[in-house]
């Protein structure tokens, strides 16, 4: 039960219901004795104002923002860090004395996940991302800032794509294309990044790439954590690819998430075991 001490912190999104983050952050805040707690909100596009504004009338401790609105959320906050700005997009907002904060921390979740669990190297290789979303702007400026040899976006929205690219570290080698073009460029980039949410539980039979063009030299990522294994990773698994699910990123942006919120590190074994315990 909710007193006048317990903090709340929310995750505002739509649709919120498969979002595994309550269970994962109320479990950190009983492990660590903190009498808070975590709620998820289904807010509709638009609804966002007046959700922001209810979070700041009641005092939310902060909240995590998830699809549709990493990007549109920002006009309604008072701040944004520099590395948020510089992506576009919003992930975290934490309230400091009634001043609400944003705060990006998937790219730095997604990097920290990929090289742990995957040993990766990003010397010289090239990345294709499909999506030009919150998630993409993220982990586009992230790896952008890392030695790699050039990013290959593919999106829907040509227009909306190439936008993307002319904010991220200049190269020669970044190029916009849409998903017609996907198949003719697979072949000449090393790691494949899925950024939307095609593949998503509850339409877990859905993919943007078809199984034969993918090949063993990849490596197939994705940000999508349920299921643990998309069908986009179970074929690139068939197909001799090595793959990457979205837990590790979806773990780690929690964590510094948590950090923000708390000043505290949570346990991220209990994060990930609670996370995976949920599953369906």
């Amino acid at each position: 039960m909710v007193n006048s001490e317990t903090g709340i912190i929310g995750l505002i999104g739509h649709p919120v219901a498969h979002s595994k983050s309550p269970q994962m952050h109320n479990a950190s805040l009983r492990n660590l004795g903190l009498n808070d707690i975590y709620l998820a909100f289904d807010v509709k596009p638009e609804n966002l104002k007046d959700a922001i504004q209810g979070m700041r009338a009641l005092y939310f401790k902060g909240c995590n923002v998830t699809i549709p609105h990493k990007v549109n959320v920002i006009p309604f906050l008072d701040e944004i860090s520099e590395e948020a700005a510089r992506i576009g997009a919003v992930n975290t907002i934490v309230n400091k004395d009634g001043k609400l904060i944003g705060y990006n921390t998937d790219g730095e979740g997604y990097l920290r996940s990929l090289k742990e669990e995957t040993g990766f190297q990003l010397h010289g290789k090239r990345i294709m991302i499909l999506g030009a979303g919150g998630a993409s702007r993220a982990i586009s400026y992230t790896l952008s800032h890392q030695p790699i040899e050039g990013i290959v976006l593919v999106n829907r929205d040509l227009n909306k794509a190439n936008a993307l690219l002319n904010e991220l570290k200049q190269t020669d080698f970044h190029k916009a294309i849409t998903y017609h073009e996907l198949p003719y460029e697979m072949e000449q980039v090393d790691l494949i990044i899925n950024t939307t949410s095609i593949g998503m539980y509850p339409n877990i039979k859905e993919t943007l790439i078809k199984k034969e063009w993918i090949q063993p030299h990849h490596l197939v990522s994705d940000i999508v954590y349920n299921p643990l294994e998309t069908k986009l990773l179970q074929d690139a698994k068939a197909q001799g690819a090595k793959i990457h699910s979205g837990l590790g990123m979806f773990i780690y942006q929690g964590v510094i998430a948590f950090e923000k919120w708390t000043g505290i590190t949570p346990d991220t074994n209990i994060m990930r075991r609670v996370v995976l315990d949920s599953i369906v």
